[in-house]
Parts: structure tokens; C-alpha cells; sequence
């Protein structure tokens, strides 16, 4: 990698402010869509909706958060066999663009079209863009970490401007006018992108791996055909000759997802001819695994249960101006931009007092912090259920707990996962991690099925129950944790003979 560009970006490669400014802006059209999801499904005909049960909407959130991880796996293949990290992050953006601009059409059928263009768009862009981030330094260059860092305040950036425009947009003049900012943020970045490619100095250019020209070949043949058998249930769908239950679905998925997490986990321990310590290792990352899942299933509540919390029961009033319901769900990434700092300086201040918890028992803590925030909503709700409209201030809560829930454990997974995984199945073990993040969204979208709005009475029960759910997991984790810190400080012969792994988490890259 040449080094005459490396002091273009606050002290980094000039490429990084490319992938900086592309991944704002797709997160920007990506958050932004999100946080009406559910809005926009649940809403009757009358205010623009499609007045869908919340039931069949959460589950169909799910399904669509869920997925969106999940294709960052073949996402990422393609990227690396097929077409390079440049023109995956390009080929997605635009996939990304289209999707937003189907959406923005006021047609009930192109809705949901509009929805599979983004997961598959997303799943090009998403993980190879932050992989590209990693490729910008040498193998030793100790600013690696701190590029993660800004690119992390990029995605941050990116969803509190969607949350804000598109969130008032969606209030003030239509959902529709919404979804097209979002699609008009898309292309802002994938315009940016283009003109500053060459910053990027050949990184992600090609294949790392390409496959021979027959491999090639048989590959777009299948994924030509994955495409065309969408397309075709798609329109079987529309026409009524196949019917999909969403809540049966998604429930099916998650077993699904469960199945092949525990499967290739499976095949990886008894079959890949571990040691002992490596083995070890590995049941102390399923610990830090089963903590994801279950993080997830509560955290993503954001977009569905408790955004429709804050439409329904929440007094959205300040003066004579409404609160735009999708503005709550800023409150994550503004906390995130606040707290990061403070985190960081926080673990490296216990690491300098030679204290230093194991990483099974710093997501216990992330779980249990993040359950916290429904014991305040199990509040927020009882006071819903006598009729009351609540204050701002008991949304607000939940969410900093549970971003401070977040900041203890998603990035300390993501470097578990590096420095626990064998080396030689490193990239896999981050394969399989990413499908927790498939199974909690998934799970988070059934469970806030249960929320009812003409059954308020039961809404605490919801929310007392994730609490005590993830806050007994989170126990059993904490107390395993403290045997399993023996297991993650084992040393395996690849620790004594290859170079130390590249910590990258500080960006939650597949976030």
C-alpha cells in the first residue's frame, strides 16, 4: 500500500474518509427506513399505512433486520471470489438506491419489492465496506484501531441524520416522501464514492481469492437462479397462489439460523482437529455467542415494540410541537457518539490497574445493563395501563441503558470472536458469530408481536418478561464466565507462532 495519501483524514489514509462519507450515508437511508418499518406497516389505510397486524409487522421486521445480517455472509463471498470489495460496495449501493426509491412509490406490492432490494443490496455493501476499512493499513500500523474508531462515528452519524429526516419527513409529509429521502441519501454517498474511488489506492480492487473462469461461471449461473426463484415466489405471492404466514416464517428462519449456528459450530469443534485449548476457547466464545443472541432479541425491541411505545403512549408534546415518533430512536446513536470516548478510556484505565474481566463476564454485564431498560419500561407501561400518557424521559432511559448495555458487549464480542477463534477458521467463526445477530433480530421481531395496544394491561408482562429472560441468561453467564477467563487466557500453539491478531472492535462493522 503506497503511504503518500496517509495523513489525508485526521491523521489516516485519505481512503478512509471515502468509506467514512459512503458508509454515513447508507446508514443514513438504512436507519432512516428502518424506524418507519413498522410505523408505516402498522398505520390504518386512512393515515397512508398498510394495516398490517402488529403481529405480522413485527415479524416481518424481524425477518427483514434478521436477513440483512445473514446476507452479509454470501455478501461477503461474492466480494471475495467474485467481484472485489469496490465493486461490491458499488453493485450494493445501487441495489440500496433502487430499493429506496421502490419503496418511495405509494404502491402496497412495491413495498415489499422495494424490501428485498435492500436486504440484498445491503448484504453486497455492508460487510465488505468495513472489511475494506481494515485493508487501508499495513499489517502493523497501530492506527488500525482508531480508523475503526471513526469509521464506527460514521455509522453513527449516518443513523442519527436518518432518524432526524426521515423521521420528520414521514410526520409532516408522508411515508412515502420518507423512504425517497432515504433513497436520495444513497445515491448522495454512492456519488461521493465514485468520485473518490481512487483514495482508496487499489484496496479492495479484485478478488482475494478469485475462482477459476469455470468456477466463475457456475457461480453467477447459481446465483442467477437464487435471484430468478425470488423473483418468481415474489410474484406467486402477489398473485395469491403462494401464501406466506409471516410470524410461520419467521419462526421457521430462526430455527433455521439456530440450526446452522450450531451445526457449523459443531463440525468446527469435533471435527477440524482442535487441541485442547482451542476447544476450550470455543466453549467460552459459545458463551459470548449465546449473550448476542439474546442481546439482540431485547435491543431490537428499538424499532418495533418500543417505537410503537412511543407512538402510542408517549407524550410526544413539546408546546404546540409533536415529537416525531421516529426521533426517539436517535437517542441510541447520540449516547453511542457521547459514550464511546469515555468507554474506551474506561477499559484501558482498568487495563493499565492490571484489571481486566474476561469477555464472558463484560457481555454478562452488557446483557443484564441492557435488560435494565425494560424494568423501566415495565414501569413506563403500568403507568400507560391507567391511562396516562408517559413522559419522554422513560424512552430515554431504556435507550441509554440500553446503549450502555451495547458498548459493554457488541464490541467486546466482536473481539472475542477474534481472539478466541482458531486462527485458521477466523473468518468463519466471524461468519457464524454474524448469525446471532440473525437469530436475535429475528427473535426480537416474534416476541414484539406480543405487543398489543388495544390490550394494554398485558404490555408490562411483555417487557417484565425480556427483562427477567435476559437477566437470568445473563447471570448464567456472569457465573460460567468466571470459570471460562481460565479458558480464554489458554495458550494454543498458533498464539506462540503467529503474529498477533488485528483487534477490530471498535466498529460494530456489521451493525
Amino acid at each position: 500500500m503506497s503511504t503518500h495519501n496517509s495523513e489525508a483524514f485526521f491523521g489516516h489514509p485519505g481512503g478512509l474518509k471515502t468509506l467514512f462519507v459512503t458508509e454515513m450515508w447508507e446508514r443514513m437511508s438504512y436507519y432512516g427506513m428502518r424506524a418507519l418499518l413498522v410505523l408505516f406497516m402498522t398505520a390504518s389505510l386512512q393515515d397512508g399505512g398498510l394495516a398490517i397486524t402488529i403481529a405480522s409487522a413485527t415479524a416481518i421486521y424481524g425477518l427483514y433486520t434478521g436477513t440483512v445480517y445473514f446476507m452479509g455472509l454470501p455478501g461477503g463471498w461474492i466480494a471475495d471470489r467474485l467481484l472485489g470489495g469496490q465493486k461490491a460496495v458499488w453493485y450494493g449501493g445501487i441495489i440500496i438506491m433502487f430499493g429506496h426509491i421502490v419503496l418511495a412509490i405509494p404502491n402496497d406490492k412495491t413495498f415489499f419489492i422495494g424490501l428485498i432490494l435492500v436486504i440484498l443490496g445491503t448484504g453486497l455493501l455492508k460487510p465488505n465496506i468495513g472489511a475494506m476499512v481494515g485493508q487501508l493499513y499495513s499489517e502493523n500500523d497501530k492506527r488500525r484501531d482508531s480508523g475503526y474508531a471513526i469509521y464506527y462515528m460514521g455509522i453513527n452519524l449516518g443513523s442519527f441524520i436518518g432518524y432526524l429526516v426521515c423521521g420528520y419527513l414521514a410526520s409532516d409529509f408522508g411515508w412515502h416522501y420518507a423512504f425517497g429521502a432515504a433513497a436520495i441519501g444513497m445515491a448522495a454517498g454512492l456519488i461521493q464514492y465514485r468520485l473518490t474511488t481512487p483514495k482508496l489506492e487499489g484496496v479492495g480492487a479484485k478478488p482475494v481469492a478469485p475462482l477459476s473462469a469455470k468456477g466463475q461461471r457456475n457461480s453467477w449461473l447459481i446465483i442467477s437462479a437464487t435471484l430468478i426463484a425470488i423473483a418468481i415466489i415474489t410474484v406467486l405471492t402477489f398473485e395469491g397462489i403462494v401464501v406466506i404466514d409471516p410470524i410461520a416464517t419467521a419462526q421457521y428462519v430462526a430455527m433455521a439460523f439456530t440450526l446452522i449456528f450450531v451445526v457449523y459450530y459443531a463440525i468446527i469443534y469435533f471435527f477440524s482437529d482442535l487441541t485442547g485449548n482451542e476447544k476450550k476457547k470455543l466453549w467460552a466464545l459459545l458463551l459470548i455467542c449465546i449473550a448476542s443472541a439474546c442481546f439482540w432479541s431485547g435491543f431490537e425491541q428499538a424499532g418495533s415494540s418500543l417505537n410503537l411505545f412511543a407512538r402510542d403512549y408517549t407524550d410526544r408534546m413539546i408546546g404546540s410541537f409533536e415529537i416525531p415518533t421516529a426521533w426517539f430512536q436517535f437517542s441510541n446513536s447520540m449516547f453511542i457518539i457521547l459514550l464511546s470516548p469515555f468507554f474506551a478510556a474506561f477499559w484501558i484505565k482498568l487495563g493499565q490497574r492490571m484489571v481486566t474481566p474476561a469477555y464472558g463476564i463484560k457481555c454478562a454485564a452488557g446483557l443484564i445493563i441492557m435488560a435494565s431498560g425494560f424494568i423501566v419500561m415495565f414501569f413506563a407501561a403500568q403507568y400507560a395501563a391507567t391511562g396516562l400518557q408517559v413522559a419522554p424521559g422513560w424512552l430515554i432511559t431504556t435507550y441509554f441503558l440500553h446503549t450502555v448495555g451495547e458498548l459493554c458487549l457488541s464490541p467486546i464480542a466482536l473481539s472475542a470472536v477474534s481472539k478466541l477463534s482458531p486462527r485458521r477458521f477466523a473468518g468463519q467463526m466471524m461468519g457464524i458469530f454474524v448469525l446471532t445477530y440473525s437469530i436475535g433480530n429475528i427473535i426480537s421481531g416474534l416476541l414484539a408481536g406480543n405487543y398489543d395496544p388495544n390490550n394494554v394491561e398485558q404490555i408490562p408482562s411483555l417487557y417484565i418478561q425480556i427483562s427477567l429472560f435476559s437477566i437470568g441468561i445473563g447471570i448464567i453467564i456472569l457465573l460460567v464466565g468466571l470459570k471460562s477467563r481460565f479458558w480464554e487466557a489458554l495458550k494454543t500453539e498458533e498464539d506462540d507462532t503467529a503474529a498477533p491478531m488485528k483487534d477490530t472492535s471498535s466498529a460494530r462493522s456489521t451493525a
